[in-house]
C-alpha cells in the first residue's frame, strides 16, 4: 500500500472570504449533475425511463419502509395475517429507524407530500453536509481542500446520499457530532450523537467515539472534567437508540420488536464473524436477483456485480485513512481533535456492519465513512488524484446498479 504523504493542515484563522460558501454549494451541484449522468446512462433497453429529478427515482425497497413510517408510525405483525401465502415470519417496518422518518412527518406538515419532503430532507442534508465539511477543512480552497470536496461529490456508496434513505442525515449528523468534539462543546456533540444514532443503526458508532473522546478532546480540562463530558455526551447520544425503541415499544409493545423482526424475516441477531460476513457480502448474488430485461446499457451491465469492487474500494479507504492517521502521528506525533474523532468513527462504520451481518446493506452504511475525508485532506494529490479516478468510476458503476433496480 503507498505511503501517502502527509500535507499540514489549512490554518482556519486565514480563511479565504472570497470564496465563502461557494465551494460546498458547487460540490453539491456536481454531485447531483454527476448522478444525474450515471442515472441517464442507466436506462434499460425496453425503454424505460430513469426520473432522477423524481421521487420515485430516487426510492428502492426500504423507503417504502421509512415513508410508512412518517405516514402511519410503527406496526408488526405475522405476514399470513395479511398474506395468506406469504412464509410464516414477522413483517412490519420496526427494523427501520424513527429519526429519518419523523423529519419528513415533521416537513410535510408545510403541505408537501411525504416523498417531495422525504427527498428535499436528503438533499438539504447533503447540502449540510458539503458545508460542514468545508467548515472542517478550514474554509480555504487550497488544491488538497478542492480534492477532498470532489472526491465527496463520488464518494463510495454515496449514491444513497440522494435517495430515500436516512444517510445523508445521518451522516450530516455524524458531522455535528465531530464538529462539537471540536469545539469542545459536549452539548453539540451529544445532540449530533442523538441524531445519528435514532436515524441508523450504524450511527450509533457515535456513541463509542465520545466515550473515547477522552483522551483526544476536551484538553482544557482535567482528567476528571475530560471522562464526565464525554461520558455524557455519549449518554445522551445512546438516547436516540432509546428513542426508537420507546416508539417501536408504545406501536407494538415490545421492547425487543426491532430485534424479532431483524431475527425472523432477515435472519439477523448477534455479532458475526466480519471477515465470514465480508465473504458473503462480496459474493451475494445481486445479479441473480434481477437483470433488467432488453438491451442493457453499458453501465448496467457492467455493474450488475459492482458490489464487489466497491467492497475493495472501501477498504482501499480505510487503509488510507489508517496511513495517513499513522504517518502524521509518526511525523507530529499528533492528530487534530477532529481528525482523532473522524478516524474512529471511519473504522467502525466500516466494520460494523459486517459485525451485524449486514450482507446485502453494508454499502449504503459504509457512505457515512464520508467523516474520513477529514484525513483525506492530509493526503498528498499523488494519492488523493488516483482515489478521486477510482472513487468516480466506481460511483458510476454502483449507480447503475441502484438505477437498475438491482440494489435494494
Amino acid at each position: 500500500m503507498p505511503d501517502p504523504a502527509v500535507v499540514e493542515p489549512a490554518r482556519p484563522a486565514r480563511r479565504d472570504r472570497r470564496h465563502g460558501l461557494l465551494p460546498p454549494v458547487v460540490a453539491w451541484l456536481v454531485a447531483n449533475l454527476v448522478t444525474w449522468a450515471v442515472a441517464k446512462g442507466s436506462v434499460a433497453g425496453d425503454g424505460s425511463k430513469v426520473a432522477y429529478w423524481s421521487t420515485g427515482g430516487r426510492s428502492r425497497w426500504d423507503s417504502a419502509h421509512y415513508l410508512s413510517i412518517a405516514r402511519t408510525g410503527y406496526e408488526m405483525f405475522w405476514c399470513r395475517e395479511r398474506y395468506p401465502n406469504f412464509r410464516d415470519v414477522m413483517c412490519g417496518n420496526v427494523a427501520w429507524f424513527p429519526g429519518y422518518p419523523m423529519s419528513v412527518r415533521a416537513v410535510s406538515a408545510t403541505g408537501l407530500s411525504y416523498e417531495l419532503s422525504a427527498v428535499v430532507i436528503t438533499e438539504a442534508s447533503l447540502l449540510g453536509m458539503f458545508a460542514l465539511l468545508w467548515w472542517l477543512l478550514g474554509a480555504r480552497l487550497t488544491w488538497a481542500t478542492g480534492f477532498t470536496l470532489a472526491i465527496g461529490t463520488v464518494f463510495p456508496g454515496g449514491i444513497y446520499l440522494h435517495a430515500v434513505f436516512p444517510i445523508a442525515t445521518g451522516t450530516l449528523a455524524l458531522l455535528v457530532c465531530v464538529a462539537g468534539v471540536k469545539r469542545g462543546s459536549w452539548m453539540l456533540a451529544a445532540a449530533g450523537g442523538f441524531v445519528a444514532a435514532s436515524c441508523y443503526p450504524v450511527g450509533a458508532v457515535a456513541v463509542g467515539m465520545l466515550l473515547l473522546s477522552a483522551f483526544f478532546a476536551w484538553r482544557g480540562d482535567t482528567w476528571p472534567i475530560r471522562f464526565a463530558k464525554a461520558g455524557l455526551s455519549a449518554a445522551l447520544a445512546g438516547c436516540g437508540v432509546l428513542w426508537a425503541k420507546w416508539l417501536m415499544w408504545q406501536a407494538t409493545g415490545r421492547w425487543d420488536a426491532y430485534e424479532i423482526l431483524q431475527e425472523s424475516s432477515y435472519g439477523q441477531g448477534g455479532l458475526h464473524q466480519p471477515f465470514v460476513a465480508m465473504a458473503d457480502a462480496y459474493d451475494f448474488p445481486f445479479r441473480d436477483w434481477y437483470t433488467p430485461k432488453g438491451h442493457l446499457p453499458w453501465l448496467v451491465e457492467h455493474g450488475l456485480a459492482a458490489h464487489r469492487s466497491q467492497l475493495w474500494l472501501n477498504a482501499v479507504f480505510v487503509l488510507l485513512v489508517l496511513a495517513t492517521a499513522a504517518v502524521l502521528l509518526i511525523r507530529h506525533r499528533r492528530l487534530e481533535v477532529e481528525e482523532w474523532a473522524a478516524l474512529t468513527l471511519t473504522v467502525a462504520v466500516f466494520l460494523v456492519p459486517f459485525l451485524a451481518g449486514a450482507e446485502m446493506s453494508w454499502y449504503r452504511n459504509h457512505a457515512q465513512m464520508f467523516v474520513g475525508l477529514l484525513l483525506v485532506r492530509r493526503m498528498s494529490l499523488f494519492v488523493q488524484v488516483p482515489l478521486l479516478v477510482l472513487c468516480a468510476v466506481q460511483y458510476a458503476l454502483l449507480g447503475a446498479m441502484f438505477f437498475s433496480g438491482v440494489l435494494v
